[in-house]
């Protein structure tokens, strides 16, 4: 059994394992779905961009449900907070990704160029739209949500929808959007030839420098921002209580964790040498290795928004006091040490099932398979 402030913080970093987690396998998928109707001008170029990732993408959103469970179960104060904070938002999601399982069983029913077109964009929504919207929430956690907590620790959101969507979030929502994007170039590199693959690589090296261009002015711009310190209380070993705390604010707060542990400036030198790595690899048609350095990228990017935050996980702009942290937000000794020897026996055995999936499908798709297999293939 571990120690209290040890579980809590080993639940940190696995909460942010399963979030990175999310980006490469899940992202990937979302990615090709954003660049489906770019890279592919033909019916049959299309399907073969959404064979790639057919046989895998329900299997890799196993990434998104565990992240929202493993949320609940280890930050019970975060999840009540963020997702009814963040209904609209979160709901915004999930219409986009209905698009996902019925485009993708339906789209070639028909043999209707409009039908399939229809379902080309709704694909490309369900791709775009939920990586966007992690981003701006990501955005607004960095700026403080407004919301609040009784006496009887009964949270009350102040905020809405659209005030989610400022300047700063919006820009945190297109890094997220070109990061994920890039995956799914790179992917398409990997597991395409001819045109698709060529305009692929292509889209993984504009996504690549914008990624550079994005993640570098949201740097700048954070330096400059209100960040979140804890002047009192919140101690790692204490029972949950947001209230027992006192918080201040200060410019540039959110850099100080890289003051005091330097190793942590790794996590966005990480991001930007993944995103250099990609375009470098994929301008020379490596498409291999610009997967894994596009895989890097989300694990700079995710890391350096954790690091950045750390300990404070939904920070309160209405009631400093109120914000949420790993010390004070969490469930129950016994239920971190339980989750966490479950996490450990069926983690590996998810991540061996995937990577025997992926081997046995391995290979690229081509124009040629897809038309000998038109009626068995999405």
């Amino acid at each position: 059994m571990f120690d209290y402030p040890t579980i809590k913080f080993i639940w940190w970093l696995l909460v942010g394992v399963l979030l990175i987690g999310f980006a490469i396998m899940d992202g990937h998928d979302m990615g090709v779905g954003t660049l489906l109707p770019f890279v592919g001008r033909t019916d049959t170029e299309r399907r073969v961009a959404i064979n790639t990732i057919a046989p895998h993408w329900d299997g890799n959103q196993v990434w998104f449900i565990t992240g929202g469970g493993a949320i609940f179960a280890a930050w019970p104060f975060v999840y009540a907070t963020a997702f009814s904070g963040f209904y609209w938002a979160m709901l915004a999601v999930l219409w986009a990704l209905f698009f996902r399982p019925v485009g993708f069983d339906y789209r070639s029913k028909l043999e209707n160029p409009r039908w399939r077109a229809f379902w080309d964009w709704g694909l490309f929504v369900g791709g775009f739209v939920p990586p966007l919207i992690f981003g701006v929430a990501f955005g607004n956690l960095l700026l403080g949500v407004p919301f609040h907590f009784d006496d009887t620790l009964r949270p009350f959101y102040e905020g809405s929808f659209f005030a989610l969507l400022n300047p700063f979030a919006l820009l945190c929502g297109l890094v997220s959007s070109a990061m994920i994007t890039l995956q799914g170039a790179t992917f398409l590199m990997l597991r395409t030839d001819g045109e698709v693959a060529e305009r692929s690589r292509k889209a993984a090296i504009a996504c690549a420098m914008a990624v550079i261009a994005l993640f570098a002015l949201a740097g700048l711009w954070v330096s400059h921002l209100q960040g979140y310190v804890i002047l009192s209380g919140a101690e790692p070993g204490a029972a949950s209580n947001p209230l027992a705390k006192t918080v201040g604010r200060e410019a540039g707060a959110w850099l100080g964790n890289y003051h005091r542990y330097p190793l942590t400036m790794a996590l966005p030198l990480l991001g930007f040498a993944g995103a250099a790595l990609a375009a470098a690899f994929a301008a020379s048609r490596k498409s291999g290795a610009a997967f894994i350095a596009s895989s890097l990228v989300q694990t700079g990017v995710i890391g350096t928004a954790g690091a950045s935050l750390f300990p404070f996980l939904m920070p309160s702009s209405s009631d400093p006091r109120s914000s949420l942290t790993a010390w004070d937000a969490t469930s129950s000794h016994l239920t971190l040490n339980i989750m966490f020897w479950a996490a450990l026996i069926f983690t590996p055995i998810v991540l061996s099932y995937t990577s025997w999936c992926y081997r046995v499908m391995r290979g690229k798709v081509t124009g040629a398979h897809v038309e000998r297999n038109s009626k068995s293939l999405y």
